[in-house]
């Protein structure tokens, strides 16, 4: 644990898209800010699932890839210095002996925070694991939950579970750059973009993609983490074994709101219900943004987090500083503020 707290006017949990937002609409009231992420890095779900996909309701980019988006945010909040703890959850809050809260997290790092801003998204997130013997050994080596780098598939045997638009996805993208692309999904039909469906289907009949259906996993082949073989089996326990370097399963991410929920946060299926009028919660000084956050009308969309970000903000300026008047001005007439 850190010799002494980190004392802070923010600190901001979760560095998705708008955790990432935030730092920036701290930073316009001149309130720096620290940064928890349970993710070893910044960009949340858009860098865990996909980073290589286009967004498209972006204000002024009709198109943006995930990770270009994430690159984008972290280079507007850079002027404001944030200062992230990544690889760690927030695991407990208590108040402060100071005045506002006492955040403490799985690493031992210990914050004292006279306002925070949950950005967390759906929570701590990780992958829905396929149930095979010895995966752990072939994790992070042969067997990956997301693709950072497509270039590194380049030339390999790659096989995808699932049918969802991740596997859907990927599949189209892979099949002019992999050496061998499978698909295996349990049974014939995909649950993706009908276009990406298509594109998939088209691909399947020039033999560039092999469709393996309906199958699922069953067991891996190799050694010392490297993978061989794909063993799946039909509906009726017949095998087949797939050449593989890699295997892809997407069988989505699984959220957890995790040690937030035992804060003492109003809750609503799962969410924390915030005042949309300055995004607070039920708990003075804490406010919640992006999907974690509940409200009559909500929409989970990007842009409207970057909007909750900036009146979370506001109001967290007026709690950390009592009294003290906000001149605000457009960013056109005041450029980036000097930071105190």
């Amino acid at each position: 644990m850190n010799a002494s707290p980190i004392e802070t006017e923010a600190l901001v949990i979760g560095a998705g898209p708008v955790g990432l937002f935030a730092i920036f609409a701290l930073g316009r009231v001149g309130m720096r800010c620290h940064v928890v992420d349970s993710l070893g890095e910044p960009g949340g779900q858009c860098m865990a699932l996909y980073p290589e996909k286009p967004i498209y309701d972006i204000p002024a980019q009709p198109s943006i890839l995930a990770a270009d988006l994430v690159d984008r945010l972290l280079e507007q909040a850079k002027p404001f210095r944030p200062v992230f703890h990544l690889g760690q959850t927030a695991q407990t809050m208590e108040a402060g002996p100071k005045g506002g809260w006492r955040i403490a997290t799985s690493a031992g790092t210990v914050f004292h925070a006279k306002t925070v801003i949950v950005a967390a998204g759906a929570g701590a997130f990780g992958p829905n694991r396929p149930p095979l013997a010895d995966l752990e050994s072939y994790e992070g080596r042969s067997v990956f939950y997301m693709v950072k780098r497509p270039a590194d598939l380049a030339g390999k045997k790659v096989v995808i579970a699932g049918g969802g638009d991740s596997a859907v996805d990927w599949a189209v993208l892979l099949a002019g750059l992999a050496a061998k692309v499978s698909v295996v999904h349990r049974r014939a039909k995909f649950r993706a973009a009908p276009d990406n469906i298509a594109k998939l289907e088209t691909l399947a009949q020039a033999g560039k993609v092999e469709l393996v259906i309906p199958y699922q996993l069953h067991a891996l082949e190799g050694a010392d983490g490297r993978l061989d073989a794909v063993v799946v089996a039909d509906l009726d326990g017949g095998t087949r074994r797939l050449e593989a370097d890699t295997l892809l399963p997407f069988y989505g991410m699984a959220g957890d709101l995790g040690p937030i929920g035992q804060w003492g946060l109003a809750l609503a299926e799962g969410r924390i219900e915030v005042d949309r009028a300055s995004f607070a919660t039920n708990r003075p000084g804490i406010f919640a943004v992006g999907d974690i956050a509940t409200y009559p009308g909500k929409l989970r969309l990007i842009l409207s987090g970057f909007a909750e970000a900036t009146t979370a903000a506001h109001a967290a300026f007026a709690h950390a500083r009592p009294g003290q008047a906000l001149h605000f001005e457009h960013s056109t007439t005041a450029g980036l503020p000097p930071l105190a």
